[in-house]
């Protein structure tokens, strides 16, 4: 089981490293089973997050047809005023600190990282996973339609104008494709990986080590559709 997690200009850094030190401890605890690393659409550099400048080297370029999963982190920035829209021109150039998470999440499409998750998503060995915005940036490309998916609480409603079918749920299997919703949704996304590629007992080690219990069902579209309270 192989991980790409995906760095963007403005990525959230915890959406990054919570999946990142979980996957990584899964590698420990099952003898090498699992491996993970950073990359970017543009090759190895260092890229800056939306939090303070912090920045992560992404050691390799996204390879889009590598079996194993490629995951999108969401933007860190500024959630904005209700009813505040960027102005004409915001979202040129290159990223900068506090910017709406909005642009940051739509400068991605000025970049080559649509074409490459386009192409992950189309290969029958590689499985998309996101956390929190991760997801608008697919569905921003049109790469999300008719999908089950979730997103941060305040990403709800843009994930479905664009044809999202939209789970409120911690955590969405959509078979190729699993979501994860807030920012610390990165943990329990993490453990689920484990746990669908590599079995309960590496995943239940993983979350006694970093003594965090996965939070609600991982929803699946499977079983009887409940019925109205």
């Amino acid at each position: 089981m192989h991980v790409q997690i995906v760095l963007f200009d403005g990525f959230d850094p915890l959406d990054v490293i919570a999946p990142y030190e979980v996957l990584y401890a899964g590698g420990m605890a099952s003898d090498g089973a699992v491996s993970v690393e950073l990359v970017s659409a543009e090759g190895p550099r260092e890229v800056v997050s939306g939090t303070g400048g912090l920045a992560l080297r992404a050691t390799a370029a996204l390879d889009a047809e590598r079996p194993g999963y490629v995951l999108v982190p969401g933007a860190s920035g500024r959630i904005g005023e209700p009813g505040e829209v960027p102005e004409e021109g915001e979202g040129a150039g290159e990223a900068e600190q506090d910017e709406l998470i909005p642009v940051l999440l739509g400068r991605t499409l000025t970049t080559e990282l649509p074409a490459l998750l386009k192409t992950a998503m189309a290969h029958p060995d590689v499985t998309v996973a996101t956390v929190c915005g991760g997801s608008l940036v697919l569905a921003m490309a049109g790469l999300l339609e008719g999908r089950h998916a979730t997103s941060h609480h305040l990403g709800l409603d843009l994930l479905d104008a664009t044809g999202v079918h939209v789970v409120n749920a911690r955590v969405v299997d959509d078979g190729d494709l699993v979501t994860g919703s807030s920012v610390t949704s990165g943990l329990d996304l993490g453990l689920y990986l484990l746990e669908r590629e590599v079995g309960p007992r590496v995943a239940h080690a993983v979350e006694e080590l970093f003594a965090h219990e996965r939070r609600g069902v991982v929803w699946r579209a499977q079983g009887p559709a409940p019925v109205s309270f």
